[in-house]
């Protein structure tokens, strides 16, 4: 190839790869969106953070948010000082005596993100750090109400035949602000512990029944330590001064601190993290209010949840709402509408992607269609229905199931109450944590279904270490159709579907479990967190368009000795 032309070639290609870059540049967007700023919950701050960081990145947009808790957000709602809310908690709660009343501008809640409560705990054995703490609902809150005081008391034994726990005394630290995370908490210990929860209240001068509140009640004398924020009591209970502490965070933030959470006791008797796949399983029991006439459409009922029969479920499973405007009222405009609904549409869709990786679970279907009706209702908002096929959610299939739900999978045998316990580490902290000999292994099983036969669950038996083997899609010897694996665990598989081995309950009509399958497709993350497209398109650029400068007089050169070569020289 001659010089010229090579020349030609690659300045083509620069040319193209620079337009491409042109593309995404956010300069020539971003002066049509005008700056907005919001305000309230730190539980979904973690995954706010990162959809901000991204539109600014890739269109320009300025969205300023203050993680300053749940009741302070509604507050700067309520006062105009926020253009939008985040909270966990709808406004209308009575706390004191005093009720949070609505704002007089109008409103409507939107399901953001969903998430799980998780317990994060500092807590070694022998100075190694435990990553695979087992704890029930009942002695989590004797933990928060003052009742269980040592970590090596009796029922925390109990929940753990693996550790040898140590005669250390619990830290239980809690909120100090105004907490949409302290009411999910509350919320939960009121419907399933009511009589440990109103006695906490009336030792702490709260009328009873105390039901939710967004400030936790401390007893005076208790050993509760309070602190702002979820980076506040994460970032205590992470200290080496706070050996024995213990927190309730979203997920996210025992991830992002390296430090594990407690497997939480389900309703079917295993011991759950909170996962992605976990909470998308436990929101499939939400009740959603439909009534679109009610100021709190789309809040949730979570008494379901709570009690779900599917083992796969993590207990203490919920979503965040944004508070959005739904009148140009000043200071809040309609050329303001234009950036918050253009940024609602981002995070319903492409935002919903990351949500796992930040130690969140992606919206459902429904919620994200609803989420559209209210994002049209924000003034200025774009105009049109956002066309829900084109939404890259990784929860959507086909079918309109929900995709990760569907492909959960399941728990180990070793993470049933009983005589074992999974050395597994959880969230931040992986590393396994060794547990008494026989204390591991095949177990008790995972389920109540040997069999799987024509999709319906059939057989008793609880599956030991070697599960069973499968012909024809029917499972004998354990839970397992196909291949058992050591603890004996996964659903069975009938023909053409999956059963939930505890229910009998057809869980999906085909394919393997796990969360590799869940659907998605990536998108380019913030500057600075990952290179993307952009980053791969200026290195390509920046080769190409040094060969053009170095490429033809090396080209000429070669041809020119080449030449010599043939003429004899």
């Amino acid at each position: 190839m001659r010089p010229a032309t090579v020349s030609r070639l690659a300045l083509a290609v620069a040319s193209l790869l620079c337009a491409l870059l042109a593309f995404h540049a956010p300069a020539a967007e971003a002066a049509s969106f005008t700056k907005i700023s919001g305000a309230g919950s730190t539980w979904s701050s973690n995954a706010l953070d990162q959809w901000r960081r991204n539109v600014a990145s890739n269109s320009g947009m300025t969205v300023n948010y203050a993680a300053l808790g749940s009741s302070v957000g509604r507050e700067q709602f309520k006062n105009g000082t926020a253009d939008f809310a985040v909270s966990e908690i709808p406004y209308g709660l009575t706390e004191a005596g005093a009720t949070d009343a609505p704002p007089k501008r109008g409103y409507a809640y939107m399901p953001i993100v969903a998430g799980g409560t998780a317990f994060m705990y500092n807590l070694k054995i022998g100075g190694k750090k435990v990553t695979n703490l087992r704890l029930s609902g009942e002695v989590v809150t004797k933990i928060f109400t003052g009742r269980i005081t040592m970590w090596n008391h009796p029922e925390i034994r109990a929940d753990n035949p693996g550790l040898n726990l140590p005669a250390a005394r619990v830290i239980p630290v809690v909120r100090s602000d105004g907490s949409g995370t302290t009411a999910q908490l509350t919320t939960w210990m009121s419907k399933q512990h009511p009589a440990l929860w109103n006695d906490y209240c009336g030792r702490a001068g709260r009328s009873t029944p105390c039901g939710m509140t967004s400030y936790f009640p401390v007893v005076p004398g208790s050993s509760h330590i309070a602190k702002s924020g979820s980076l506040g009591v994460s970032g205590f209970t992470k200290q080496g001064h706070a050996e024995g502490a213990i927190t309730y965070v979203e997920y996210s933030y025992a991830i992002t601190t390296g430090f594990p959470v407690a497997k939480m006791l389900n309703a079917s008797g295993y011991y759950v993290e909170p996962t992605a796949s976990s909470v998308a399983v436990a929101l499939l029991k939400a009740r959603i209010n439909e009534d679109k006439n009610s100021p709190n459409y789309l809040t949730q009922i979570l008494d379901n949840v709570y009690r779900s029969a599917d083992r796969r479920t993590y207990t203490l499973s919920s979503y965040s709402y944004m508070i959005i405007p739904t009148k140009a009222e000043q200071p809040f405009t309609t050329a303001k509408g234009r950036t918050l609904g253009t940024f609602a549409n981002y995070f319903l869709c492409d935002g919903q992607q990351q949500a796992e990786e930040l130690g969140y679970s992606p919206l459902p279907r429904n919620l994200v269609q609803a989420g559209f009706a209210q994002v049209r209702k924000i003034p200025g908002a774009p105009a049109g229905s956002t066309d829900i096929a084109k939404c890259r959610n990784p929860t959507f299939s086909a079918d309109g199931s929900n995709t990760l739900a569907d492909n959960a999978p399941y728990p180990k045998a070793c993470d049933k109450r009983g005589p074992t316990q999974c050395a597994d580490g959880t969230a931040g902290a992986k590393e396994k944590t060794p547990v008494k000999p026989g204390a591991t292994g095949g177990g008790s099983g995972g389920g109540t279904g040997g069999a799987s036969t024509g999709g319906a669950s059939t057989g008793g038996g609880s599956a030991g270490a070697g599960g069973g083997a499968a012909t024809g899609g029917a499972a004998s010897g354990g839970d397992t159709a196909g291949t058992a694996g050591a603890d004996g665990s996964t659903a069975g598989t009938a023909a053409g579907g999956v059963v939930d081995p505890d229910t009998g309950e057809l869980i999906s009509d085909g394919g393997t479990g796990g969360d590799s399958s869940v659907v998605g497709n990536p998108i380019t993350l913030a500057a600075g967190e990952s290179g993307g497209l952009r980053g791969v398109l200026m290195a390509l650029s920046a080769v190409l368009l040094l060969g053009v400068v170095v490429g033809p007089p090396l080209t000429a050169r070669a041809l020119a000795a080449r030449n010599r070569r043939k003429e004899g020289f």
